[in-house]
């Protein structure tokens, strides 16, 4: 048996002459929780729906929990939780309303005690006469997430599910997956937020439909051989100005009263910043970070704009 519950080849989709998803291979090991992250329009919805078989690929080849994306997908529908990413439940039904009439389509058996038993699990017992509508952004997303968990699936599909959902919220919700992914459950989610792909055990970067890495944070960061320094002191507004105008210098950013700045070419940015930073300024090696390493893929594929 494969350790693999998602394994996909070369995977394109096109929608009219938009290429959208381009070449796309992934393998994700059975408990993993992936993160996808890219810009808006990166292709990480359509990937996500044909590894998932909600989707038909225009070519390619894959499995999901074992099944032919191509020619099983009604069966791996079965298997599998997907929440989107805006609230698509009943508004004007109630939260036990809502699970009993999804538990109904899925032909759930015992289905009065398996709803007891989740509204418990999931805190919602308490307002499980509350109408959906009525929720707020967090209750909401709770109450979606134990939705598409109501026929015990084995992989989960969750696209951008903390969008709009309050810090403490969006920490509790994390804790969740990880406590599905401790027995066993593979998570799949998209995200535009760093803290949360810092939370993955892997992660995906997608732009203009291009696959640009993907694997565990560190080994991302590692391969694209980045150093970054971090410069205290006063006028950093007027430096960082200053230093974009030179070519071995990738990306700024300010922190606070703390400039960070990133290059390629470690001697060439030390010899630019001991001509350009003010004596009374300190410069100190800093920890080049995801987000940097996912500006500077992002920066060197914008040139590919015909997705």
């Amino acid at each position: 048996m494969s350790e693999f519950c998602i394994e996909v080849n070369n995977l394109n989709k096109y929608f009219g002459e938009h290429h959208v998803v381009k070449d796309f291979s992934l393998q994700i090991k059975k408990g993993e929780i992936y993160g996808f992250l890219g810009p808006n329009g990166s292709g990480k919805t359509t990937s996500i729906r044909m590894m998932c078989g909600l989707l038909t690929p225009d070519s390619g080849s894959g499995h999901c929990l074992g099944l032919d994306i191509f020619t099983q997908r009604q069966v791996i529908k079965r298997h599998i939780g997907y929440m989107t990413q805006h609230f698509s439940l009943w508004g004007n039904l109630t939260i036990r309303e809502n699970l009993q009439f999804i538990a109904r389509l899925h032909s759930l058996d015992d289905r009065a005690r398996l709803i007891e038993t989740v509204l418990s699990e999931s805190g919602l017992l308490s307002r499980q006469h509350q109408l959906a509508k009525s929720l707020s952004g967090g209750w909401k997303q709770r109450m979606a997430l134990t939705a598409c968990m109501l026929h015990q699936p084995s992989l989960l599909f969750l696209d951008e599910p903390t969008a709009g959902v309050d810090p403490k919220a969006r920490r509790e919700f994390w804790q969740t997956l990880h406590r599905l992914s401790d027995r066993g459950i593979s998570v799949l989610v998209s995200t535009h937020y760093m803290d949360e792909a810092e939370r993955c055990h892997k992660v995906a970067y997608l732009s203009y439909g291009n696959l640009l890495a993907s694997g565990t944070i560190p080994s991302i960061i590692a391969a694209q051989q980045l150093t970054t320094l971090q410069i205290r002191g006063s006028g950093l507004i007027s430096l960082e100005n200053q230093l974009q105008q030179f070519s071995c210098v990738e990306q700024t950013v300010m922190f606070g009263n703390t400039l960070y700045v990133t290059s390629r070419h470690e001697g060439e940015l030390r010899a630019v910043l001991a001509r350009r930073v003010p004596k009374q300024c300190s410069i100190e090696a800093a920890e080049t970070r995801l987000e940097d390493a996912f500006t500077w893929l992002m920066k060197q594929n914008d040139g590919n704009t015909d997705a």
